[in-house]
């Protein structure tokens, strides 16, 4: 499966060395706004013999439709900014090449656009793309199922710099009926992401918890995401969506 990435900031790099080292997919390009690294490879960025090109290009100098005419690829991953989609979302929808959204946060417009596109393509949006906070999000959604009277509390802790209350401590207090104003927010040193759902029993506590230990948490929830959309129609998908058939007995 050939892919494009866009963005290559902390967590960017991150789910490049985890495309590099999976032999199902080719990291075939990475689109940025900054103009270093212009022209080198991502293989060669991390100091490893790869057959993959993996250029590294400027979107002040290439375009996405450039870039798609030259070196096509079945899906672009998105690991830039809200505005990013702006940048290559029609280009892509026009090219029938599947979109995978890593976005924290989007506002109505870009929800919107995402949903216009997904009449075209084929397209993915999770505000955390880990496979294992989705499973904690399907695992509260079950317990609140149960128990619709259990007091809960969502905790989310990141790195000092991170702005607003994560996309995923969001998601998860909308699914569990929780007020976003309630999510206890926690930014200290260099924390990747931890997030908690309590639950409190009149005689007992549940804790749900899912910590990314390092960025290429990321890149592992790439991999399982796109391996799942592979075959699907066109369409806006969520991690419910592919998560969903294997929860069928």
């Amino acid at each position: 499966m050939k892919i494009g990435l866009i963005g290559f900031g902390k967590t960017g790099k991150s789910v490049a060395s985890i495309l590099l080292e999976n032999k199902k997919f080719s990291l075939e390009w990475v689109l940025r706004q900054s103009n270093v690294l212009e022209h080198r490879s991502v293989p060669e960025f991390f100091g490893i013999q790869s057959d993959e090109p993996g250029l590294i290009y400027s979107s002040s100098h290439t375009s996405v439709e450039e870039l798609l005419e030259k070196h096509p690829v079945d899906a672009i991953i998105d690991f830039s900014s809200s505005e990013g989609i702006y940048t290559y979302g029609e280009t892509a929808a026009r090219h029938n090449v599947k979109i995978i959204s890593a976005i924290s946060h989007y506002k109505e417009k870009e929800l919107n656009l995402l949903k216009k596109l997904a009449d075209k393509t084929t397209v993915f949006w999770s505000p955390n793309i880990t496979l294992g906070v989705n499973y904690l999000l399907f695992a509260a959604k079950f317990l609140k199922k149960i128990a619709p009277w259990v007091d809960i509390e969502v905790n989310e802790e990141h790195f000092k710099a991170k702005e607003g209350t994560s996309g995923t401590a969001v998601k998860i207090a909308e699914a569990l009926d929780v007020d976003k104003e309630n999510i206890n927010v926690v930014r200290a040193g260099g924390i990747v992401g931890k997030h908690e759902v309590i639950f409190g029993f009149p005689f007992q506590t549940v804790r749900l918890i899912h910590e990314s230990i390092s960025r290429e948490a990321f890149g592992n929830g790439v991999i399982f995401v796109a391996e799942n959309i592979k075959e699907k129609e066109k369409g806006l998908y969520n991690f419910e969506d592919i998560l969903t058939p294997y929860f069928t007995v």
